[in-house]
């Protein structure tokens, strides 16, 4: 049976930078360069604009905290903010010294984890307003984050790959006196778990760990994507492996090489998706090493992608790129769309 997939209503008016599901709801959050963050309800075909929250600057990044009323956001504000979604109400959780790429929150340890190009992490426990931000110096600028139930994976410039102890973050800040001003951040040491350099040669745009713990993915700027394993041991290490992915052929018979701007593991499955500057998705089982299926193609780039907490829906984000070199977009080309999957639709197809 085809999947069922319907576009929202109500999108935002420039490009769309995260979306994110809730954990455990069909709640729908997305961060827009327009300044705003916006809440649906995908229960419906159409889906539902609950509310949207105007913020200082475009906003990079958003996730759900520990339920559907609790969200975090960050962006081009340099600000890392908690955002209640029953009253609207914005607190500032810490202030970087640059613009945040990316969040993420684990609700295993119950601390929220922002990226800056500011070249740090900050560490920030939202259930405790007596605990310090800590932050953690990087080598490289933060272009990716990703974490599964007990580490957390950054990917940075320079080829850059840190993989981190999520209990060491936890406690990171345990020690720590509470400064003056709440929202600075004290620095601290920590370790990574592992320093790797990254698989792919150029620039990285998108990192996405599996679902059990075992490793994650890792998306490039010229169509390749690469699948690791976090086990160091040397027989782990042989399996990791990269691939040639959203690349098409023009009329003159040139191979044109796109961005792989989005990648999302399925939560029940383990497969996962990705999405290019090409407009297209596909479904790849990162075990077998074969891909499941590619969707058809949307009028224009895919900038984002998230599973349902369920794995029952997948949501992508359609908005201009700079792939076509175009500077400027007419109405109507930013979207949001939320394709019901079959049952099996992303199981992997098991090995060749």
């Amino acid at each position: 049976m085809p999947s069922a997939q319907f576009e929202l209503s109500d999108p935002p008016n420039d490009a769309i930078s995260a979306i994110k599901f809730a954990p455990a709801s069909s709640r729908l959050l997305v961060a827009s360069w327009d300044k705003h963050v916006y809440l649906y309800d995908t229960l419906q075909s159409g889906g539902r604009l609950l509310q949207k929250f105007e913020h200082r600057a475009p906003v990079l990044d958003v996730c759900f905290g520990e339920g559907d009323e609790d969200a975090y956001t960050t962006g081009l504000d340099w600000d890392v903010r908690h955002l209640d979604l029953s009253t609207g109400a914005q607190t500032v959780l810490s202030s970087h010294t640059a613009g945040v790429k990316s969040l993420a929150y684990s609700p295993d340890h119950r601390i929220l984890i922002s990226a800056s190009w500011d070249s740090t992490l900050h560490i920030h426990h939202p259930g405790s307003p007596s605990t310090p931000v800590a932050s953690i110096s990087l080598p490289s600028k933060p272009f990716s984050i990703s974490l599964t139930a007990t580490k957390l994976v950054v990917a940075m410039a320079s080829r850059a790959l840190h993989i981190y102890d999520l209990s060491s973050l936890a406690s990171a800040a345990s020690s720590l006196t509470i400064p003056d001003d709440p929202v600075t951040a004290i620095p601290v040491e920590i370790e990574p778990w592992q320093r790797r350099e990254s698989s792919l040669k150029f620039m990285t745009r998108a990192i996405a760990c599996m679902p059990n713990d075992a490793g994650y993915a890792s998306s490039s700027i010229e169509g390749r994507v690469a699948v690791e394993w976090f086990d160091p041991s040397p027989e782990s290490q042989a399996r990791k492996y990269a691939f040639k992915c959203h690349r098409q052929t023009n009329e003159q018979g040139i191979d044109v090489v796109y961005p792989v701007n989005a990648l999302a593991f399925h939560p029940v499955h383990g497969t996962f998706a990705s999405g290019g500057g090409d407009g297209f998705v596909a479904l790849w089982d990162g075990v077998s090493k074969r891909r499941i299926r590619q969707y058809q193609r949307y009028a224009s780039s895919v900038s984002a992608l998230s599973f349902s907490g369920d794995g029952k829906f997948l949501a992508v984000a359609v908005s201009p790129g700079f792939e076509d070199g175009r500077e400027g977009f007419g109405e109507g080309v930013i979207k949001v769309f939320v394709r019901e999957l079959g049952e099996n639709e992303a199981k992997g197809k098991g090995a060749k």
